[in-house]
């Protein structure tokens, strides 16, 4: 797989960038994805053990944008006791008493972990930006705080990856649809949702802004065609699993006589015969 072309690289035009894709074999991509989680979960059990470095994955999306769907379908089977999820709502009072990386710092990963970012530091860049809640002199420094904040994190050895999941006004429409003519998804239902769709274009040019100014190496931006659930867990699994193969996790060196626990276990065997 080409990796380079969902990376965000330069000026950036989500109304020309697909959500589709591209003609990929679901069925081939599905067996893909389902051996691309088992890699995962070696790789995942691996990091742990090391606990020398981390990974962070941010998730970004439109309203229905599937964001929950990815962390199920492709994280969900990692281990839980080293994967794990943080959500960004609307700020407590205590966190807004505090500056917008207060809160996302101390949910950063530790040595071992892989942590995702359901939402994140970054929506002082969307919704904040996009319903003008703090002056736009101010906002305009939020790129090179995040761009900072990120740089610190790697610099503690915590590998960063972002994803922007991509999808269409239409499918958008659809999945509303699906969530309506489902009664287990009405909880996830809001009249608002379709104020913030009328601002549509307002957060495709902000998202437009944040994937320029904020995708470097250490910390680069995917944009994940994402109208096809199948594909968007096919192509964010193929990168995930390049990327920690990348990190080169090594397994810890046992630091007790391997002779002498082989011997304590021959002699344990011993005693059932």
């Amino acid at each position: 797989m080409d990796f380079d072309k969902f990376k965000a690289n330069g000026k950036i035009n989500l109304a020309k960038t697909d959500t589709k894709s591209n003609g990929t074999d679901k069925e081939a991509a599905k067996i893909k994805t389902a051996e691309n989680i088992e890699k995962l979960k070696v790789l995942q059990e691996a990091l742990y053990a090391e606990h020398t470095q981390s990974l962070l994955i941010v998730l970004q999306a439109i309203d229905g944008g599937g964001k929950d769907g990815t962390i199920e379908n492709v994280f969900g089977p990692l281990n839980s006791a080293g994967t794990r999820v943080a959500a960004f709502k609307v700020p407590t009072p205590i966190e807004a008493d505090h500056d917008f990386l207060w809160r996302v710092h101390a949910q950063a990963p530790a040595k071992g972990e892989i942590v995702l970012f359901n939402r994140s530091h970054y929506e002082q860049v969307l919704v904040v930006k996009v319903h003008e809640l703090e002056p736009k002199e101010v906002n305009k420094t939020r790129y090179d705080q995040i761009n900072e904040f990120e740089k610190l994190l790697t610099s503690s050895n915590t590998h960063i990856l972002k994803f922007f999941l991509h999808i269409s006004k239409e499918e958008q429409l659809k999945r509303f649809g699906d969530r309506l003519n489902d009664p287990t998804k009405h909880w996830k239902l809001s009249a608002g949702d379709y104020a913030e769709r009328a601002l549509w274009d307002n957060y495709m040019a902000a998202f437009e802004e944040l994937l320029e100014k904020c995708s470097h190496n250490h910390a680069p931006w995917f944009i994940i065609p994402a109208d096809n659930k199948w594909y968007r867990d096919y192509v964010i699994s193929e990168i995930l699993v390049k990327y920690l193969e990348d990190m080169k996790i090594g397994l810890p060196v046992l630091k007790e006589d391997i002779n002498e626990i082989k011997r304590l276990y021959e002699e344990e065997v011993g005693k059932e015969k």
